[in-house]
């Protein structure tokens, strides 16, 4: 999806665990191995985002984990809270704010989103370094974070 706004958009990224493997994607359009993940369109909510570019990129339903406060009312719905929060510059004059969520894949079969990208994959720990092209230190420093914490 196109930018939103001007000068800054919110989009999500979903590293998805499985078996010890988080699930990356080589990106065609900025040639960086990344999450899955994309912009918050207008008419969805940071979960809905999530579960829909997880699904757009790869073919599978994904469990969010995280935790959702008890104060879904009238008119409020909580909402999983992602796991981190940033900001990164994308040009001179434009940033995302991206919502950083853990995964675990729910339903589906893997498939590559062609249009996309070049490549999909389950990677370890120890296969993160080896990347072509390299991997930038913040998403992989995400990567190592999240096979930590998922079981």
């Amino acid at each position: 999806m196109a930018h939103i706004h001007e000068k800054i958009d919110f989009t999500v990224s979903v590293f998805v665990v499985h078996e010890s493997k988080v699930l990356l994607i080589h990106h065609r359009g900025l040639d960086q191995w990344l999450p899955l993940g994309g912009h918050i369109e207008l008419d969805e909510d940071p979960e809905a985002a999530a579960h829909r570019e997880a699904l757009e990129e790869s073919g599978l339903e994904v469990e969010l984990l995280g935790e959702r406060p008890p104060t879904t009312g009238p008119g409020t719905r909580a909402l999983i809270a992602p796991r981190f929060l940033d900001i990164h510059r994308i040009t001179g004059t434009h940033e995302h704010i991206g919502m950083i969520y853990w995964a675990r894949p729910k339903n589906g079969n893997l498939k590559l989103a062609a249009a996309e990208h070049h490549d999909i994959r389950w990677c370890s720990n120890a296969e993160l370094n080896g990347l072509e092209p390299a991997m930038s230190d913040a998403v992989k420093w995400y990567c190592r974070k999240a096979l930590e914490e998922v079981r």
